[in-house]
């Protein structure tokens, strides 16, 4: 007691110092000096603890635990769309356009007339050619009845041997003749086809390069228009040596060989387009791996009635190499990356941020699969990735369950 006594005593002793050794200051009484030195102590003992440090409470997150599935393991490509046919539309003859049979960007059926060039002139010469024709057979009938008389005649000595020979040689360059003008006839009549220009089968023509009164055909083949077929319409892919292993041993895990090929079912889906809306079947696979790329030629084809999908369109395709199986599934914003790989963070049991590696698959919807790397029960952080620090306490909060689309924009 007498210590502490003497403590205080020393310690207002040591403040009335302080006080009276102020500039300026006239050296006060004794009872104004211990007034003024417990003032000081007082207002240093209350800015002491107002200098202490506080750490800020744990970030809040939102954790997910890996969502439980069945899902298709699917061989995923980018291919381009090609049309089935695609034929120019040329003038096989020379002469003035005289008519357009169809709108720019018209859909036609086969045997449509397209275009006519100048009939005219080549009815004429159709015209003739049938003339000659029949001049032919005419004098070709004389020298047959001709030929009759004069065998008849050399078999009494009524004529002579020469004579029955002339009129056997009239009766062949004749019936020759005959055949010559069938053929110039034949030929008249192909040429005056080519004077109209049909559609060779359904399609879409695109604009005409020519206009009615354009003389085409003249110098060299002159390009009208083009048609293209696209319904059905072809998607043209590559795949690698490592992909053509796993997909003919899916195939024949499911009892397709290479002559059931067109039993291959295929989906794809357009630039900016959710899933794989649209459906085909494996239509062709080239009959050798390409030794200086290394990849196989594989072509599908799909119906397209509406002409939604045009030749040279981008478009994702994937292939289904066997029957469902379960699989581990996460939003694609929950997953991150470094130079290691694909990542995700996880709050283990003491609410303490992890980093795991994974390996993903195949997406469905706006879900990833998770191959490797998580667990059913780990709570992977699915928002607020970028308050939470690794080896750092969070506060987690579980996600609300959404409904899991899959690929095709449906839900399972």
């Amino acid at each position: 007691m007498s210590s502490n006594r003497r403590s205080s005593e020393a310690i207002n002793s040591d403040a009335i110092n302080a006080v009276a050794a102020l500039p300026g200051l006239r050296r006060p009484s004794s009872g104004r000096m211990g007034a003024m030195a417990l003032a000081l102590l007082v207002l240093l003992a209350g800015c002491k603890p107002s200098n202490q440090y506080q750490a800020p409470p744990p970030p809040e997150v939102t954790i997910e635990q890996p969502t439980r599935r069945a899902v298709t393991k699917y061989l995923q490509q980018t291919g381009q769309l090609a049309a089935t046919k695609s034929v120019d539309l040329v003038a096989r003859v020379q002469g003035y356009l005289v008519a357009i049979g169809y709108e720019d960007g018209d859909s036609v059926k086969k045997g449509t007339p397209l275009f006519t060039i100048e009939p005219p002139p080549y009815k004429a010469q159709l015209s003739q050619a049938q003339a000659n024709l029949d001049s032919a057979r005419a004098k070709a009938i004389y020298n047959s009845s001709e030929y009759e008389r004069n065998s008849t005649l050399v078999k009494k000595d009524a004529v002579s041997v020469a004579k029955g020979d002339e009129s056997l040689a009239n009766r062949d360059s004749s019936n020759a003749a005959v055949d010559q003008a069938q053929a110039a006839l034949d030929q008249a009549a192909i040429t005056y086809g080519y004077t109209q220009i049909t559609a060779p089968f359904d399609g879409v023509v695109t604009s005409h390069q020519a206009s009615i009164g354009s003389l085409v055909g003249a110098s060299q083949t002159t390009a009208l228009a083009t048609i293209v077929q696209v319904d059905p319409i072809w998607v043209n892919f590559n795949i690698s040596e490592q992909d053509v292993v796993h997909l003919w041993s899916a195939l024949r895990e499911r009892g397709i060989t290479a002559s059931d090929l067109r039993n291959t079912p295929i989906e794809i889906g357009l630039q900016g387009e959710n899933g794989y809306p649209h459906t085909g079947h494996l239509d062709y696979v080239a009959p050798q791996v390409d030794s200086g790329t290394g990849t196989l030629a594989v072509r599908g084809i799909l119906d397209n009635p509406k002409h939604l999908l045009l030749p040279g369109y981008f478009a994702r395709i994937r292939i289904p190499l066997g029957k469902p199986q379960d699989a581990l599934l996460l939003p694609e914003r929950a997953l991150g990356s470094d130079q290691g790989g694909r990542t995700s963070l996880v709050v283990n049991a003491d609410d303490v941020v992890e980093s795991r590696y994974v390996t993903v698959g195949a997406r469905e919807g706006d879900m990833v699969v998770i191959e490797t790397g998580l667990k059913p029960e780990d709570r992977v952080i699915v928002d607020g990735q970028q308050l939470a620090q690794v080896g750092q306490k969070v506060v987690p909060t579980q996600a609300a369950k959404v409904a899991v689309q899959d690929g095709k924009g449906g839900t399972p």
